[in-house]
């Protein structure tokens, strides 16, 4: 089994700051990628940032220039550093992770429980 803790979440006001963690524990595997998703209050999961076990990383349009997604891989844990933070990116915020246990397995995708980000105006 796989396990993704997550923690960092909080109550900020705009303009400030906050950093997510994710350890990822258990029969993990090969990573292909770990990343950061969300979901606000009514509206759909999605993709905040990711970044791939070669470097590439990817964030959604909405955080670009204020978000950096980073990875330790000696301790297989995912950081979320959010600066400028606005009301809107009040939302749910859930660490994934996409691996495979071996050669033979398929790909696998994980997820953790998710930590509450709120951002007061």
């Amino acid at each position: 089994q796989v396990q993704l803790v997550e923690s960092g979440g909080g109550l900020v006001q705009a303009g400030g700051s906050l950093r997510l963690s994710c350890a990822a524990s258990g029969s993990i595997g090969s990573i292909n990628a770990m990343g950061w998703y969300r979901q606000a209050p009514g509206k759909q999961r999605e993709l905040v940032a990711s970044r791939t076990s070669g470097g590439i990383t990817t964030y959604a349009d909405s955080v670009k220039g204020r978000f950096t997604i980073s990875k330790d891989n000696a301790k297989n844990t995912v950081y979320l550093q959010m600066n400028s933070l606005k009301t809107e990116d009040t939302a749910v915020y859930y660490c994934t992770l996409n691996s495979r246990a071996s050669l033979a397995a398929a790909w696998r995708d994980y997820w953790g429980q998710g930590t509450q980000v709120t951002v007061s105006s």
